[in-house]
């Protein structure tokens, strides 16, 4: 009995030890089959970076950032009005396609389980997957043959159409992580359905939302397309919003077209400045939220000492 029992934990051992090595083994093809597939999506973005930045550092100057374009071909002048009106156009499409997306996200997470929810839905859908170019020709058709001519709302309108299903879409997958436990929490505590989403559910969503708002205004920040048909370009600086303004991306597509040695070394540069922006917006939001963040927990930290 005792050597029959002695045999039986022996092959349990032995079976135990082929099934670990064997999962161990799946463990690591995998891992490296999930690295080898990080490599390849990362030497791309590097090889672009690289690209840009080598091409585009030798072009960088104080005057190259803060001047108006010079004659063409002649290696003179800057990009300031691109820069300012890429900032502005950002910031305006900003103000219109975030709150639409933001509450159109809330309205499919939390009351979005009917017939319209799911109509709303398929058709955000269908509109984030519109090519920009049909989005620029509707803005120019509603806006620009209607004021009669091009505009800096008009640029910002187009954009913010790009920018609102982005937003919406994330906004919602977003808020639909969020454990249903801390809406019942919040309705087991007497608030009402509106207190509980915009208190407790968006503050827990807050990541994913800023995610999201941030990967649109990477999106919008490079389009070009819309651009040509709504605000055209000038070599002037910002004078009103129903005027033309130039842009980075419409600056580089421009430089991209001229046979002049300088010309496509300013392009190179106009690209280098954009991703830096976009970085520098990409940073400087989220380094704000996260302090914010940090410093609401140490308050709230404060307060629930001081009760004690």
């Amino acid at each position: 009995m005792m050597v029959s029992s002695n045999q039986k934990r022996a092959e349990y051992r032995l079976l135990f030890k082929q099934n670990v090595s064997g999962r161990l083994a799946v463990d690591k093809i995998m891992m490296g089959i999930v690295f080898g597939c990080v490599v390849v999506a990362v030497i791309p973005l590097g090889s672009i970076l690289l690209e840009v930045f080598k091409n585009g550092i030798s072009a960088l100057s104080f005057e190259f950032l803060t001047q108006v374009p010079g004659a063409i071909g002649s290696g003179e002048g800057g990009i300031g009005p691109a820069i300012q009106g890429t900032l502005i156009i950002i910031g305006m499409s900003s103000l219109i396609g975030v709150p639409i997306g933001v509450m159109s996200g809330i309205f499919l997470a939390e009351f979005g389980d009917n017939k319209l929810g799911k109509t709303i839905r398929f058709f955000n859908d269908v509109f984030m997957e519109f090519p920009s170019i049909v989005l620029g020709i509707f803005a120019f058709l509603v806006i620009v043959l209607t004021i009669g001519h091009f505009s800096l709302f008009a640029g910002a309108f187009a954009l913010s159409l790009i920018m609102f299903p982005i937003i919406a879409r994330t906004t919602e997958e977003s808020l639909k992580m969020v454990p249903v436990t801390y809406r019942e929490a919040g309705i087991a505590l007497g608030l009402k359905k509106w207190v509980v989403t915009s208190r407790i559910v968006l503050s827990a969503a807050k990541s994913g939302m800023i995610t999201g708002i941030l990967l649109s205004v990477a999106r919008i920040g490079g389009e070009t397309a819309p651009l040509i048909m709504t605000v055209l370009g000038s070599s002037q600086f910002f004078s009103g919003v129903d005027s033309p303004m130039d842009a980075l991306p419409l600056r580089i597509w421009r430089m991209s077209l001229l046979p002049y040695d300088s010309a496509q070394q300013q392009g190179w540069g106009a690209a280098l400045v954009l991703i830096i922006i976009i970085l520098a917006i990409n940073i400087t939001v989220r380094y704000y939220f996260t302090r914010n963040s940090k410093k609401s927990k140490f308050l709230s930290k404060l307060r629930s000492m001081s009760k004690k």
